[in-house]
């Protein structure tokens, strides 16, 4: 049979243009980028603060340089401080090798592992997804991560450090059968062992703090799990890019243990990577004094969070009794009888050392970092008197 003759021609058209027509909308529509919404809560840069006059500059600068030169004799640092008010540095000093064995010299350009100073960025990054309402600072966290074995720790308990969880480093270290050092600890194998291997907890949730690593390890896992971003790319795009901290960035052990700046012990002995190098949230942020200072004016912005919530930041958890020494979410504070408060964050790693301090009536940030150990990062919080009615001395004892 004439397949032509028997088949009514228009009709045979009309369905081979609806045919090619929907094929060619298919394919249209195959290549539209799909535009998916950028929900995520970024720090905002703190702008228009008031210049500094040149005389107050004048005033301050060579007490900070008396202050450096007696703290750190010829230049003995190894490392960066900086001291500015109002976001403006007034004073800052490189010095030192960034690695000994190349003679590569630390700049005002090179990331230093600010080790638990890491915890702030940490909560801010947490902080700002509650502002969003993404999370809620009193959910339980067995409600984020699913297998979390503790019910009754809440997001505030892992910022403040009172949900009575152990240390990963002392569970994963004494127990080959709960971990091999020879590999590398995760986040998620830290969660993964708390979920299967009984690990108990230190103290009853909620009854006393106790300063714990693990806890900012979970918060990192939340932060990704509210996210859907791996932690370092979350910092990043909160954090870190809408700020212009060009030189800070997550360590990530494979990636990084070939070109990141090495630490060094007291006598100058490189120290070596070892099994806990991948953990985040509680510590391997890589910064620099400049980019920090970057970082501290943004969370003295009036739009970093919330009044009510930005007031729950500065609250002491940590006073079972009285004293002056406290903790809040992710801030360690000094509280004296005078009303006077003094916030700032240290932390040690291998054998860096690093201190934040910021002074909010002031609006003075003092940073200092080094990759090779020493106390004496610490004693920076002496220089504060210059600026403000807090009751330290250069002979304080730590």
């Amino acid at each position: 049979m004439n397949f032509l003759k028997s088949t009514n021609i228009p009709h045979l058209l009309f369905l081979l243009l609806v045919l090619g027509s929907c094929g060619k909308d298919k394919s249209k529509k195959s290549d539209e980028k799909v535009v998916v919404e950028d929900t995520l809560p970024k720090m905002k840069p703190l702008l228009h603060e008031k210049k500094l006059t040149a005389s107050y500059v004048n005033s301050v600068k060579p007490r900070i340089a008396h202050f450096y030169n007696k703290l750190w004799p010829n230049n003995t640092m190894n490392g960066g401080f900086l001291v500015a008010k109002n976001g403006q540095v007034i004073f800052e000093k490189y010095n030192g090798y960034a690695n000994r064995s190349k003679k590569t010299d630390i700049t005002k350009d090179t990331p230093l592992h600010i080790a638990s100073v890491s915890k702030v960025l940490t909560a801010t990054a947490v902080l700002k997804l509650v502002d969003a309402n993404k999370i809620q600072l009193d959910q339980k966290v067995n409600t984020i991560l699913k297998t979390f074995p503790y019910p009754e720790v809440t997001v505030r308990m892992l910022l403040n450090h009172r949900s009575g969880m152990r240390q990963y480093s002392y569970f994963t270290d004494r127990n080959k059968e709960i971990w091999d050092r020879h590999n590398q600890l995760t986040n998620a194998d830290i969660l993964n062992i708390m979920a299967t291997k009984d690990i108990g907890l230190e103290y009853k949730t909620g009854t006393r703090f106790m300063y714990c690593n693990t806890n900012y390890a979970m918060l990192a896992l939340i932060i990704e799990k509210t996210t859907g971003l791996t932690y370092p790319v979350a910092m990043k795009e909160m954090i870190f890019k809408p700020l212009g901290m060009k030189n800070t960035y997550v360590f990530d052990f494979e990636k990084d243990k070939k070109t990141a700046v090495p630490s060094y012990k007291g006598n100058n002995v490189q120290i070596g990577w070892d099994y806990l190098d991948s953990v985040y949230g509680d510590k391997n942020i890589y910064s620099t004094p400049r980019d920090l200072l970057k970082f501290d004016r943004a969370r003295n912005s009036p739009e970093f969070l919330n009044k009510n919530l930005r007031k729950q930041i500065y609250v002491g958890y940590s006073n079972e009794h009285k004293g002056r020494k406290n903790y809040g979410l992710g801030i360690r504070m000094i509280n004296w009888e005078t009303g006077q408060n003094f916030y700032f964050h240290n932390g040690w790693w291998h054998g860096n050392t690093s201190s934040y301090i910021t002074l909010q009536k002031e609006n003075v940030t003092i940073i200092a970092l080094s990759n090779k150990f020493t106390r004496t990062t610490y004693a920076v919080r002496k220089l504060v008197p210059i600026f403000g009615d807090y009751p330290f001395g250069f002979h304080d004892e730590e």
